[in-house]
């Protein structure tokens, strides 16, 4: 029923100071720098490319949607970009789900002179 003296001897040696507080921590510490170096530092890199990638677009380039869909920029906006998909088939897509661009293209004429 009560606790042997061994038992209680053991249980007020843990409680030894700051220091053993110290070394339950560091593991855990040293688990989120891990975490950030690992994780979150590579995938804001990816970001900073990702939107460096979208404020060069230009018309003329070929890119690829995060869908998997192929087409040719004709009309970049601030949020969408008018894209070629087929011979006369633009469609409007959010800038932002532009995955990747394929070719750089010189940028087409500006199509203001319409009659």
């Amino acid at each position: 029923m009560f606790a042997t003296p061994a038992y209680a001897q053991a249980a007020g040696a843990a409680a030894a100071g700051p220091e053993a507080l110290l070394m339950q921590f560091l593991p855990l510490v040293a688990l989120v720098v891990l975490f950030y170096f690992l994780m979150i530092r590579p995938q804001q890199r990816r970001m900073k490319q990702h939107q460096a990638m979208l404020a060069a677009l230009k018309r003329g380039d070929t890119v690829t949607l995060s869908s998997g869909v192929k087409g040719k920029v004709v009309r970049v906006e601030d949020a969408e970009v008018g894209l070629e998909i087929a011979t006369g088939v633009t469609v409007k897509v959010v800038k932002s789900m532009i995955a990747n661009v394929d070719a750089k293209g010189a940028p087409a004429p500006a199509n203001d002179s319409k009659a």
